[in-house]
């Protein structure tokens, strides 16, 4: 996701009827975390999304696109709010707001989900991500893509470190038959060791792969040619981890 972000604390009690022992039920409280960051505002719940955070279960993450006024069924713009949550109160610990993160027209955001794998960037701080899946929407010219950002809460704050690295790009172009040339390249994240402040380097390890149709006179034939492997490293720069902008989803 792209733009601006601001972080900041906000202790509410939420949902003062959820008992000591019971955590909330994010799913049915989206509303009501929209309401209070952004009274008046809509909420996307097609694509909202929340869940515990399995690292933490004190903690639940959420992601709240608000549709920009004007939009229309098939473009428009998104704001974003990303938030963490103590899981029991309901209480916002901190967030994220993200203006114009995410754009949708001939190629459409379709989904968002939160990923919660073991991002241990320090002994202290562990990333989650977020990853937003675009597709198009022309049948002889297929795409897809998904753009990840990471995130960690660094205190009272929610530090975006990772910045919509593009993780999956498909793209094609066929004959609505047969036959047709796609491409697929798909980008995965390694922990490398720490840096001189202490932060882990990220690898990202990309594969590629074509794909050519052919009509036969009794079939339709691929055969798949995978390309060169490589690996980009990302390092902390202080602040975040820079991604290239060949690697970044624009």
């Amino acid at each position: 996701m792209k733009k601006h972000i601001t972080s900041a604390l906000l202790c509410l009690p939420l949902f003062a009827h959820a008992g000591t022992d019971a955590a909330v039920d994010c799913q049915s409280h989206l509303s009501t975390w929209m309401k209070t960051l952004h009274p008046g505002r809509q909420l996307d719940t097609e694509h909202a999304t929340c869940k515990v955070w399995p690292a933490d279960p004190s903690l639940t993450l959420a992601v709240q696109p608000l549709p920009k006024a004007g939009n229309t069924d098939d473009e428009g713009e998104y704001d974003v709010e990303v938030l963490v949550a103590d899981s029991k109160s309901g209480a916002i610990i901190a967030h994220a707001y993200e203006a114009a993160a995410i754009s949708s027209d001939a190629i459409r955001f379709s989904q968002i989900d939160l990923d919660t794998a073991r991002y241990q960037l320090t002994p202290q701080l562990r990333a989650f991500g977020v990853r937003v899946t675009y597709e198009g929407a022309s049948r002889v010219n297929p795409y897809e893509a998904q753009a990840l950002s990471l995130y960690v809460l660094d205190g009272h704050t929610l530090r975006r470190v990772v910045d919509d690295l593009a993780v999956e790009n498909n793209t094609g172009e066929w004959d609505g038959n047969c036959a047709g040339t796609f491409s697929a390249i798909t980008r995965t994240l390694a922990l490398g060791p720490a840096n001189s402040a202490g932060y882990a380097t990220l690898r990202v390890g990309e594969t590629a792969k074509e794909t050519v149709s052919k009509q036969t006179s009794q079939d339709c034939v691929s055969t798949d040619r995978s390309l060169k492997r490589t690996t980009t490293t990302l390092e902390y720069d202080g602040t975040a981890y820079r991604v290239p902008k060949a690697l970044h989803y624009e």
